[in-house]
């Protein structure tokens, strides 16, 4: 069998550098790649690509019209500590939050939702 693993994530927006310079300070990476259309963010475990979609309209979450697509769930060791550094990145708190003390809902600038969490182990 082929040795197959997840490389990469690609999240639909409308500003691709923004999207890409949000994701690049919260994870630590570093953009290898940009144009107009399509940026390349290299993190440490993966790569995440932010690509233009014209006429993008964010998911609306928990409940809408629009699904959320993807949902990205990330670990932390200090759930307050990331919850305040995302925000002064630019990210949104949900106001719907099902179980805050083990994991806080947030949206990217995109209007992408993720969780932070504690609760994935290493």
């Amino acid at each position: 069998m082929a040795n197959i693993k997840l490389a990469s994530v690609s999240l639909d927006c409308g500003d691709p550098r923004a999207l890409a310079d949000f994701w690049s300070a919260l994870l630590g990476g570093d953009i290898m790649w940009s144009s107009d259309d399509f940026v390349a963010v290299k993190i440490p475990s993966m790569w995440i690509a932010t690509v233009r979609v014209d006429g993008y309209v964010p998911p609306t979450w928990p409940d809408g019209e629009r699904a959320k697509q993807i949902h990205l769930d990330l670990a932390v060791d200090d759930l307050a500590q990331g919850v305040a550094q995302a925000l002064e990145l630019g990210a949104v708190r949900a106001d719907v939050q099902p179980a805050p003390e083990r994991y806080v809902v947030l949206f990217d600038p995109a209007g992408h939702p993720f969780c932070l969490t504690t609760q994935i182990p290493d």
